[in-house]
């Protein structure tokens, strides 16, 4: 850990287990949906092994947490009712997934429009 590595102070679920809200010191807090963690998880399975390999997740929209492991000191593993769980989400990961959550939650939906896809489980 480096000292601009965030260090939790918190990881709440929501009893609906569609929120985790990840707390660090400083008082910084993030209320992140399953689904945005879900589409986002930096599993090979969906970063791929290069930027090229990154596939986009579609029909997220219902997913929920079952589990969150620690892993380590750095991190946890979220499993997915969807059997999804070889992410492994690192501290730093988790908070730039807050702070930059605009950004990234516009691109995620600008590739679904793109590639014909959809949130929707149903489609």
């Amino acid at each position: 850990m480096t000292a601009t590595t965030p260090w939790p102070t918190e990881l709440r679920l929501a009893k609906d287990r569609r929120t985790l809200t990840v707390s660090f010191e400083g008082g910084e807090s993030h209320a992140l949906s399953a689904e945005y963690l879900r589409v986002t998880s930096p599993s090979a399975e969906v970063q791929g092994h290069s930027p090229a390999e990154r596939k986009t997740v579609p029909g997220k929209s219902a997913v929920q947490i079952l589990a969150v492991e620690p892993v380590g000191n750095y991190a946890v593993r979220l499993s997915f009712d969807d059997m999804h769980s070889s992410g492994i989400y690192g501290w730093d990961y988790l908070a730039r997934l807050g702070r930059e959550r605009d950004r990234i939650w516009g691109e995620y939906l600008a590739e679904l429009e793109a590639k014909g896809l959809s949130r929707d489980p149903r489609r």
